[in-house]
């Protein structure tokens, strides 16, 4: 077996950390992909306030932890091949942090790294409702080449659970990487 994939995945002060807590445990147990996990610290406070986990149970599930200061990790150069990244949930302030190329902090420049190498860019931008600006925002990202995707559920599936709800996003997201599950059932057509 070939060299591990490697996948940057980020948590930023956004309602919904559940979606990249969710994605690191489907990860870990499919071991495609080299994980490398930044939280910022937003969302290691959301961390407290919506779930029961701790931070070291987060870091634990990922290969490689960094520090959201550290602009001289690896993942801050182009020359650090990565498959490219989630930021799973995006906050406005990410969000705009990258339509703006401002890369104050290791999540923001990694990003900028995946769009200016043409890598993946999965954006899960959490936040209703939206006004001109926010919109503006995600055009400017999308254009870049980034992959606008807010977790928003279906219903075709019958979601009986939140558990239901955040895989059926985290597997559309594993389906941008080519990475296809059986974590949420897929359509396949009604006859009327």
């Amino acid at each position: 077996m070939g060299e591990k994939k490697r996948l940057i995945v980020a948590l930023t002060g956004s309602s919904g950390v559940i979606y990249g807590i969710r994605l690191l445990e489907i990860l870990r147990i499919i071991k495609e992909f080299e994980t490398h996990l930044i939280i910022s610290a937003t969302a290691k406070k959301l961390i407290e306030y919506e779930t029961k986990l701790n931070i070291k149970d987060i870091e634990s599930l990922s290969d490689i932890v960094h520090d959201v200061n550290d602009l001289f990790s690896p993942i801050s150069s182009g020359s650090f091949i990565t498959s490219g990244m989630v930021v799973a949930p995006c906050s406005i302030k990410t969000l705009s942090s990258i339509a703006n190329s401002f890369s104050d902090n290791l999540i923001t420049r990694a990003a900028d790294v995946c769009l200016k190498e043409g890598r993946k860019l999965v954006l899960l931008v959490r936040e209703t409702p939206l006004h001109i600006g926010h919109i503006t925002l995600m055009l400017r990202v999308a254009q870049a080449g980034a992959i606008i995707m807010p977790p928003t559920p279906s219903f075709y599936i019958h979601p009986e659970s939140i558990d239901d709800i955040v895989n059926y996003t985290v597997g559309k997201v594993l389906d941008q990487f080519g990475v296809h599950t059986e974590i949420y059932r897929r359509w396949e057509g009604r006859r009327i």
